[in-house]
C-alpha cells in the first residue's frame, strides 16, 4: 500500500513538474512586493500618454518572448561573447521597441522590492496594462516566472510567424505552442492596435486580389512598389481606430481589409476560422473575453520556474 501510494505522490510530483504553469499564480508578489501592480501601472500609462503606440510595441514584445523558448525575458536580452540574442532576428529587427520603456518599468519596480520581480513577469504585466489602458479587456495576470540565461537568434527566426504566413502555417505554429485556433483569432485581434512597415505589408497591397480595392489605394499612397523606397513607412493596422483596442480589426477583415497577408488570412472564402472572425467582428464582449483567456494561455508557454533562470537586475544582461 504504502509503494503505491507514494507512486501516485510520484506520479502528481511529475505531473506538476511537467506543466511548471501550475507554479503560476496570480499572488505570487502579494507579499514580497505588494506595490508590483500599480508601479508598473503607473510605468505603462506614462509611456502611453507619450506615444499611443507603444502600448501595441509592449504588447508584441510579450508575444514575441512567449513565442521564442517560452515566456522568459529571453526578447530583451542584448548579444553578448557568448550568445547571439533574439534582437537581430528577422521579425525582431527594425520592428521590435519599447526596450527603453521596459527599463524605466525594471527601475521603478526594482526601486519599490530590489531583486524580486522578474523581467519575464514585467513584461505579462506591461502587456496587460497596455490593453486595459487603450480601452481593451483586464484579466489577473499569472506571475512566477523566472528570467532567462540566454537567448537565441535561431530559435527566433523559427519561432515568430511572419506576416506572409498562410493559415495552416499559422495554425500549426500555434498549435505546438497548445493555442487553438479560436486562440489563434483572438490573439491576431491585438492587431486592433500598432502600426506595420511597407515591408510587411508591400507584396499584399499591389499582388493580392482578396483586398478592398479603395484600401490598397490608400495604402499605396505611402508604401512604393518599389523594394528600398518607403520600407520602413508605417501604415495602422487598424485603419478605423489605430489607438483603441476594439473590435473594428475584425471588421476590417470580413470587408477584406486585412493589412497583412497573414492577417487576411483569417478570413477567405471558406476559410475553417472565418466563424471566429465574423463573432468577434459582432460581438465585442465575447472578443474581449476570449482575447484575455488567450493571453492567459499564452502566458503559460514553458515558463521557468523554482531555481531555473534567475531575477534579471538588468533586462538587458544576465546578472
Amino acid at each position: 500500500m504504502g509503494l503505491f501510494k507514494n507512486a501516485i505522490c510520484l506520479a502528481i510530483l511529475v505531473l506538476l513538474v511537467g506543466n511548471s504553469s501550475a507554479q503560476l499564480s496570480t499572488n505570487f508578489y502579494s507579499k514580497s512586493c505588494p506595490k508590483l501592480f500599480s508601479t508598473v501601472k503607473s510605468a505603462v500609462n506614462s509611456a502611453i500618454s507619450k506615444e499611443a503606440r507603444m502600448g501595441a510595441s509592449l504588447l508584441r514584445l510579450f508575444f514575441h518572448d512567449c513565442f521564442v523558448n517560452g515566456c522568459d525575458g529571453s526578447v530583451l536580452l542584448d548579444d553578448t561573447s557568448s550568445f547571439t540574442g533574439e534582437k537581430t532576428a528577422i521579425p525582431n529587427r527594425n520592428s521590435v521597441r519599447g526596450f527603453d520603456v521596459v527599463d524605466n518599468i525594471k527601475s521603478a519596480v526594482e526601486n519599490a522590492c530590489p531583486g524580486v520581480v522578474s523581467c519575464a513577469d514585467i513584461l505579462a504585466i506591461a502587456a496587460r496594462d497596455s490593453v486595459d489602458t487603450l480601452g481593451g479587456p483586464n484579466w489577473n495576470v499569472k506571475l512566477g516566472r523566472r528570467d532567462a540565461r540566454t537567448a537565441s537568434r535561431a530559435a527566433a527566426n523559427n519561432g515568430i510567424p511572419p506576416p506572409t504566413s498562410n493559415l495552416n502555417a499559422l495554425t500549426s505554429r500555434f498549435s505546438a505552442l497548445g493555442l487553438s485556433a479560436k486562440d489563434l483569432v483572438a490573439l491576431a485581434g491585438s492587431h486592433t492596435i500598432g502600426q506595420a512597415r511597407c515591408t510587411s505589408f508591400r507584396a499584399r497591397i499591389y499582388n493580392e486580389t482578396n483586398l478592398d480595392a479603395s484600401f490598397a489605394r490608400t495604402r499605396q499612397g505611402n508604401c512604393p512598389r518599389a523594394s528600398g523606397s518607403g520600407d520602413n513607412n508605417l501604415a495602422p493596422l487598424d485603419l478605423q481606430t489605430p489607438t483603441n483596442f476594439d473590435n473594428n480589426y475584425f471588421k476590417n477583415l470580413v470587408n477584406q481589409r486585412g493589412l497583412l497577408h497573414s492577417d487576411q488570412q483569417l478570413f477567405l472564402s471558406g476559410g475553417s476560422t472565418n466563424s471566429f472572425v465574423s463573432t468577434y467582428a459582432n460581438n465585442p464582449n465575447t472578443f474581449n473575453s476570449d482575447f484575455a483567456s488567450a493571453m492567459i494561455k499564452m502566458g503559460d508557454i514553458s515558463p521557468l520556474t523554482g531555481s531555473k533562470g534567475e531575477i534579471r537586475k538588468n533586462c538587458r544582461r544576465i546578472n
